[in-house]
């Protein structure tokens, strides 16, 4: 079994690969969600086990380093490490790494993700995708492809855009396409979102999240949201992959939950770094 990548934490220590982010063309309007430039570490535990395989402890961290605005487009560094404890199937420790950029306008995106499983490393992904009446995709690893998707698809961090969009206007689901280039950079994903009622109390749980009962983010404005990866397709579904979490509306993710099935895995946020804000205005964009 491999672990994938959330994509929807969109929020994962800096990768040191080559730089994805080119500079964006500018946008008319800066967006009216102002997304906080930061790093974000997220301490990994077991939530729950069932099944016939079952897992008896998983350790590890998420990290992530957000950076960039609607003028400059968006760069994300995630490294998700996970060590997992099994007596039926083994111990495996699954080490996955993530670097993508997307263009503040949300119709272009470039990802590499490497991963190495138990010290063996599977080939890279790399490709670059542009969003438009039809997703295409561009594959330079783990060999030249490409391929085409109709409809409308989201790339990560313009869904999140649109999660709190939605989640401002009181909105309770939210359906997307999303490609965010995990797996093997081929697939396409339905997502379903539940958002739940807002809150801007501090977080109760007094053993999670520290970070963010601390600061601007104790009286922030957050939602709880549940969203759920389908494989594409008609009908009833079981989703492949479920992610539950607190979504604040400067794009800080808490209390995550990251159910692959047959286990999930608590992310507690124990580091939160915030860059300083930006004194860019939607004037400066356009120039």
């Amino acid at each position: 079994m491999r672990l994938r990548l959330a994509p929807a934490l969109y929020l994962l220590a800096a990768l040191p690969g080559p730089a994805l982010a080119a500079p964006a063309a500018p946008v008319p309007d800066e967006t009216a969600i102002r997304l906080t430039n930061h790093r974000a570490v997220y301490d990994l535990s077991l939530a729950r086990s069932t099944g016939t395989r079952a897992v008896e402890g998983v350790r590890g961290r998420i990290v992530i380093d957000f950076s960039g605005d609607a003028c400059r487009g968006y760069t994300m560094q995630t490294r998700q490490v996970t060590m997992i404890d099994s007596g039926e199937s083994g111990d495996r420790t699954s080490d996955l790494r993530s670097t993508t950029f997307e263009t503040g306008d949300g119709k272009s995106f470039r990802f590499r993700t490497t991963t190495i499983l138990n010290n063996a490393p599977s080939p890279a992904v790399d490709g670059t995708a542009e969003s438009g009446d039809a997703l295409k995709v561009k594959l330079k690893e783990p060999k030249r492809d490409q391929f085409q998707a109709e409809g409308a698809v989201l790339f990560p961090i313009h869904h999140m855009i649109r999660l709190i969009e939605a989640a401002k206007a009181g909105e309770t689901t939210v359906s997307a396409k999303v490609f965010d280039g995990s797996d093997d950079g081929r697939k396409v994903y339905d997502t379903l979102a539940i958002i739940g009622r807002p809150s801007a109390a501090p977080a109760s749980d007094t053993e999670r999240d520290k970070p963010l009962r601390e600061g601007e983010h104790a009286g922030m404005r957050r939602w709880p949201v549940t969203l759920s990866y389908f494989t594409p397709g008609e009908g009833e579904r079981t989703p492949i992959y479920t992610l539950t979490f607190d979504l604040y509306e400067d794009g800080v993710s808490g209390r995550l939950n990251l159910d692959y099935g047959d286990f999930a895995i608590n992310g507690s946020l124990s580091r939160l770094d915030l860059a300083k804000a930006d004194a860019k205005s939607g004037a400066d964009c356009k120039k």
